[in-house]
């Protein structure tokens, strides 16, 4: 087939119209039409279903424009390793993690790797959905399980706990608890039930909300958590991280805690050369590092 031809196919396919996909190409609405019945001519089939609002793709045009994508995000990432055998870190680097670590851990540590790569452009993309790598929805991850999909180069990088944490100003009004019953009479800030979260931190809350407690506050994420806790609200389930920068909070029954909570990083193995991903591994590692070592001298 034709690459012209499929390159103004994608095109198409992406904007739903002539005219969008021809301004973005600089061609003319009828050149890009004629290219488009030539492609359809030559596989013998319809790609698009015309009508008034745009255009729609048939089946067998939802077959090729897949097959499109994916030669796209190919060509993107060999494009991205090209520049990456270049002197220098610089360009763009997707990194996806959760809101919590995202939020919490990472964004207030990137000074650090600015300092170092000034001219490094940091696209962090916090969200709980696990984005696909070997299709490059993002260059690497940090996630908290360990990657299930195939050809991605992996590190542990560390394992994590939710524990309990309050204000000094909270449990001086409200007092410390030292058991379940005590606890009862506290606000339980956490996530919300059904918001995605680790598996450890949702059996932990399930298992303090077999008690009976007083008051509840859920939040959608642990940085939402963390904001009540620093506004004395009540007595918040994070992960043990958060100590580090704020360290005037307060761990509350330190016997309640969750299992462990593996953190990875990854990405794809097609990146192992990459300046850009190395420069971001060794930061983060090196940042992991210097956490490990806080936490040994507590």
């Amino acid at each position: 087939m034709d690459w012209d031809k499929l390159r103004i196919f994608h095109s198409v396919a992406e904007k739903g119209s002539l005219t969008h996909a021809g301004d973005v190409l600089h061609l003319s609405q009828s050149a890009v039409s004629r290219q488009i019945r030539a492609l359809e001519e030559s596989l013998s089939v319809t790609l698009f279903h015309r009508h008034a609002r745009g255009l729609i793709l048939t089946e067998q045009g939802e077959l090729l424009f897949d097959a499109t994508q994916q030669m796209v995000k190919r060509l993107e990432a060999t494009a991205a390793r090209i520049r990456d055998s270049e002197d220098g870190v610089f360009g763009e680097l997707r990194v996806t993690t959760t809101t919590g670590f995202g939020t919490l851990w990472l964004a207030p540590r990137l000074a650090n790797l600015y300092k170092n790569y000034p001219s490094l452009k940091i696209d962090l993309m916090l969200e709980e959905r696990v984005l696909d790598l070997p299709m490059r929805e993002a260059d690497v991850a940090i996630r908290m399980k360990e990657p299930s999909q195939a050809d991605l180069i992996r590190r542990r990088l560390m394992n994590i706990r939710m524990r309990l944490y309050a204000s000094p100003e909270y449990l001086a009004e409200h007092g410390t608890p030292s058991t379940m019953d005590e606890f009862g009479n506290h606000r339980l800030i956490c996530q919300q039930a059904g918001a995605a979260q680790v598996a450890a931190g949702a059996e932990l809350v399930n298992q303090l909300m077999t008690h009976a407690v007083a008051s509840t506050l859920t939040v959608n994420n642990y940085f939402g958590v963390l904001q009540g806790v620093l506004n004395h609200l009540g007595i918040g389930v994070l992960p043990d991280y958060i100590i580090e920068d704020f360290p005037h909070l307060q761990r509350v029954m330190p016997d309640l805690e969750s299992g462990e909570v593996p953190v990875f990083l990854a990405y794809p193995e097609e990146l192992r050369h990459s300046k850009r991903v190395a420069a971001f591994r060794d930061f983060v590692t090196d940042e992991i590092f210097a956490f490990r070592r806080s936490r040994q001298t507590e």
